[in-house]
Parts: structure tokens; sequence; C-alpha cells
């Protein structure tokens, strides 16, 4: 049975419970799901049930594409002035003896070392220090411009800005406004975490707030800057949380359509100050893939990380509304790693990206940042070549 065919079976099962048909009845329709009907899909949807769902929004929207792309990643910093409960990869200042603090040229000679890849982003984000200030990304964003003109910068998070704009005493569209002059293009979506401040203050009480970080990004938004979003999940929140997470943003993404990728993270619990917070399991994985594609109705795809969930999980995460895995990686992050995740030392090649996408019936399709297809990988041919084509880098804040 092809995906509507399922939904349809689903639908005329009398045995269903009538609330749950409910909300699969307005899924078939194209009408939005409410805030209660979401936390109601956290509450009494199985597993398949929510499979079912997603997957039928998913191949609505994207059919079997299952899209990755080439970039590398720069870390400028692992110290950080905050203290996130969750993170295990930042140090704090009083600890920058563990960490690293890159210059600009020492970021100019990573940007260099891929001129001969067929890279198309760079993505920047790290920890936040008062040196690497407006002045120090302004010069890394001109000097990478001028390299290598068609390189795309996905660079910082709200939080990064928040901090940055705040010492330069400018206004968000003001700061925005200057490093897209400067040459960014996109942001990433790290640092949104839990939005709602119950948690939010628990978890990470010192960095930007919920509306900060949403009107950074509709800043990006109002200069045509396209921009992801993120939701840190699996640790001390409840269900509704997580829904008034996506409700925030899915306001926000019908006031200025800029978003274009949500990418659940899973909360990992290695060396950090949640450690006794016990990690949710694949299927509650699989569950909140499924009911974010769900509820997000007007975001255009939703990305999962092989790196950080497995490569057999993120296989099964594009039969639950996943439409975007990222790429190959170069263990050149850590991140993910130092938080845990299956993946100590990551690196897969094009090749077994591709056949990884392919073994699940789905079609890979090598992307640009804006989802333009680059490359139709279903009847590619490999060369017997084992130099890796690109190193994509996911990493938390992405």
């Amino acid at each position: 049975m092809n995906a509507t065919q399922k939904l349809n079976f689903l639908i005329s099962n009398k045995n269903l419970d009538s609330d749950l048909r409910h909300i699969a009845e307005k899924v078939r329709s194209g009408q939005r799901i409410t805030f209660d009907e979401g936390v109601m899909l956290y509450q009494k949807g199985e597993v398949g049930y929510l499979g079912v769902l997603a997957n039928y929004i998913r191949e609505k929207k994207h059919g079997n594409y299952t899209y990755f792309n080439r970039n590398f990643h720069i870390e400028p910093t692992n110290v950080c002035v905050y203290d996130c409960k969750f993170c295990s990869y930042s140090r704090m200042i009083k600890q920058r003896e563990e960490g690293w603090e890159m210059d600009v040229d020492g970021m100019m000679d990573l940007v260099k070392g891929y001129d001969n890849e067929p890279v198309t982003e760079v993505h920047i984000t790290g920890g936040v220090v008062p040196k690497q200030n407006l002045a120090f990304y302004a010069e890394f964003f001109k000097r990478c411009k001028e390299h290598r003109p068609d390189l795309h910068i996905k660079g910082l998070t709200p939080v990064e800005y928040y901090y940055i704009f705040k010492k330069a005493k400018l206004s968000h569209y003001e700061g925005m406004k200057y490093l897209h002059e400067c040459g960014l293009d996109s942001m990433p979506g790290g640092g949104a975490e839990i939005f709602h401040p119950e948690i939010r203050e628990q978890i990470a009480h010192d960095k930007c707030t919920a509306d900060q970080w949403l009107d950074i990004h509709e800043q990006a938004h109002k200069l045509g800057m396209n921009t992801n979003a993120t939701m840190l999940y699996g640790h001390i929140e409840e269900f509704w949380h997580r829904v008034d997470h996506m409700e925030r943003l899915r306001q926000q993404q019908d006031k200025t359509g800029g978003f274009q990728t949500f990418i659940p993270l899973k909360f990992r619990n290695k060396d950090n100050q949640m450690k006794d917070v016990p990690e949710v399991s694949v299927i509650e994985d699989l569950r909140n893939y499924a009911i974010s594609r769900i509820y997000l109705d007007n975001f255009s795809h939703i990305k999962a990380y092989w790196a950080m969930i497995s490569r057999q999980t993120a296989q099964l995460s594009l039969a639950y509304g996943v439409d975007d895995i990222d790429g190959t990686l170069d263990d050149t992050t850590k991140i993910y790693s130092m938080a845990g995740a299956e993946e100590q030392t990551p690196a897969m090649s094009t090749k077994e990206l591709v056949q990884l996408i392919k073994n699940v019936g789905r079609h890979p399709i090598e992307r640009d940042t804006l989802y333009n297809v680059v490359t139709d990988y279903s009847d590619y041919v490999f060369e017997d070549d084992t130099k890796k084509k690109y190193y994509s880098l996911p990493v938390i804040n992405s």
C-alpha cells in the first residue's frame, strides 16, 4: 500500500480511538491540528499510528526524496560564558585551558583546506566569548566571501548574536543587517532548547530568552535570509512543553515564512550536569519526529542527524516524517561525541550515505543550503574511489 492507502486503512479501523481518528481525518484533509491535539498525540499516539500520519505528510511534500548536502563545520571556540546544564561540549571561561579559541586566520585556514572539495556550505557555531565579537565575525565573513564567493555561509545562532549585538549596542535588526552585508547568508537553528520559561530557566537560565531567540530569527527573515529551528527533547520537559515550543515556531513561521527545517535534537546525558537524567528510547525518538512532522505543517523539512541517533535509527526516521539526514562526517566535530552519541568517531562516505538511504527505499538527493537539487543519486554510478567527496558536519546547533 502507498501512504494514502495506509492512511485510509487506518481511518477505517473501527477500533481506532475516536480522538485519534479525528486527527487522522484532519491530516488527510490538510487541516491544522490544535495545541490540545498535539498533546493528545504524545499521550495517546502509538508509534505505528504516528508513522502512518507523518509519512503521509512527508510523501505529500517530498515523495521519496531524502536530502543531504556538502558542507563543513567550523567551531571557533568551545569556551563559553553561558552555563547550560545539558551541554557536554563547552567549557566555562574559568576552565578555558581545557578548550580552544580560534582567531580569524585559523578559521580561514580551515576554509582554505576545502578549496579542492566541492562543498557548498560552511557552518559556523560554537561557544560565546567576548573577544569573538561583531568585528571578529564581520572580518571572517568578509574574508570568507572574498576567498570563495560561492560558498554559502550559515553562521551562528541567536544565543551568539544576542550577546554580540548587546555588546555592540545594536538592535537585532541592525546587527543582522550588518553581518548579512558582510557575507552572512543564513542561520542555523541552535540555542532554542525548550522555549517555555519554567524549563528554560532550569536548563539554560543565563542565555537569551525564547522571545529574543525568535526575534533574531524574525529579523533574519525580514532581510531575506532563511534559517533553521531546533528543539532539545527528552530530558525534564513534559509533552506539553514540546508542543508549546512547536506552537511558537509555527506562529513565527505563519508570520515570516523564513524557517526551512526543523531539527529535533535528542538529549544525551554523558559528562554534563544532567547526567542523572535518563535518555529516552528509540521509540520515543521516532514518535517525536512523527509528531513534529504532523504539527509543523508550515515547515518544509524535518531533519535527523544519523551521527547523534545512529545510522539505523536515522533510516527508521525516514518512515516517520524525516526527509533530511544531513551528510557524511569526518570526525572533526566533538559536540555529539562528547555528549555520548553512538558514533564516537563518525565517518561515512558519499557512497555509504547514498546506500543507507536507498536501503530503505528512499531517493537520495544532494541539495544546496536552500534545498535546490545539486545531484540526483538514484541512478548514480560510483567510481571505485574511497576518497570522501565531501565532509558534512551535523552538530547540536545545526
